[in-house]
């Protein structure tokens, strides 16, 4: 292992995904709510990145259980329709990102509740100076790192407003305990580790990821985001039945490019009867344009324990094809090189 690059440990960060679910739990137990969120008709989570997919993770995981309409929003502005009766939660892992600053200040002006979270900076500044809700989550991670702390939090602030009526606590228990049960078995460089099989197949490739939508989709977000900054490596998702109707046309022209491509289908069983068919008969289509296939379907309870579990394994896979690569994971130079241009414009 000493000769990969990880001098900020993320491997250590994935590992201890659990953990951070657990503590995560803790944070959002102790949520205390000291104004009134009275009518509430529509939430957003305002947010970039890191901090926007916890608001996506959740809309997955409660796709069937939330009351209320749930939009993320990663941009400026927040919808225009938002008004007095929604709800905006604004996410900054830094407290510093440009986008929700700008999109606290829209939520302001439309008169929304709002609730924070953060690790600090100007945006729990602003949060406090207008006495507004808000948590403070642990600092000293890459925002992609503290995904836990993104979306746990938040799910335990629509139990305390009564947007959801599961068992959470029960919930996350058991995801947890899945997690930690396959994590030793990930972490190794080992035939029987299907996250490093995977990515030996994919690392030199630019990988494809299909997932149908409002379930494996969010999942597919994930993975193509982990191993665009992770591995430094491009990659793409689309959904099922959309990519149907457009996309799978354009796997005829340019098979030289086609060759370095990798497709690989994110499975659940929760999955709709006719996307298992759309699959299965869109694979059989581009079986001789495709050489390179793979079919992800994990083991879990229940479909919450399942996608968590989904995200899980594309972590291990991102940081298996950065160690592949010869990369440390950890920095985003390009991104910082961007914010660093933009405070001089």
């Amino acid at each position: 292992m000493s000769k990969f690059k990880d001098p900020q440990g993320m491997k250590d960060a994935i590992y201890y995904f659990a953990d951070d679910i657990d503590a995560a739990a803790e944070i959002g137990k102790k949520i205390v709510l000291n104004k009134k969120y009275n009518a509430i008709n529509n939430i957003i989570v305002a947010g970039m990145g890191g901090s926007a997919i916890g608001g996506d993770i959740n809309k997955m995981l409660l796709n069937n259980d939330l009351s209320i309409p749930l939009v993320i929003s990663r941009n400026y502005n927040i919808p225009k329709w938002a008004n007095k009766h929604t709800l905006v939660v604004v996410s900054s892992y830094s407290g510093e990102t440009e986008e929700t600053l700008s999109a606290f200040e829209n939520a302001s002006s439309k008169e929304c509740k709002i609730f924070g979270i953060t690790t600090g900076g100007s945006l729990s500044k602003k949060l406090s100076s207008n006495n507004l809700d808000f948590i403070l989550i642990p600092s000293g991670m890459q925002p992609r790192a503290a995904l836990a702390y993104s979306f746990v939090p938040m799910l335990y602030l629509f139990l305390h407003l009564g947007f959801i009526k599961i068992d959470l606590n029960n919930k996350l228990m058991n995801s947890v305990s899945l997690l930690k049960s396959v994590r030793d078995n990930y972490k190794r460089i080992d035939q029987n580790n299907k996250t490093w099989l995977l990515s030996n197949e994919i690392y030199n490739t630019i990988p494809i990821i299909y997932a149908e939508t409002d379930n494996t989709s969010i999942v597919a977000l994930r993975w193509s985001n982990q191993l665009s900054e992770n591995s430094k490596m491009l990659a793409f998702w689309n959904e099922f039945p959309e990519f149907n109707h457009n996309e799978i046309v354009g796997w005829e022209n340019n098979p030289k490019l086609i060759e370095k491509l990798s497709i690989i289908w994110l499975n659940d069983e929760s999955n709709h009867e006719r996307i298992s068919v759309r699959q299965r008969i869109t694979n059989k289509i581009l079986e001789r344009m495709v050489k390179n296939k793979f079919e992800i379907s994990l083991h879990g309870s229940t479909r919450f324990e399942r996608l968590l579990h989904l995200i899980h394994f594309g972590d291990w896979v991102s940081l298996w094809c950065a160690y592949l690569h010869g990369t440390d994971p950890s920095p985003v130079e390009k991104i910082s090189k961007l914010k660093e241009e933009l405070t001089k414009q």
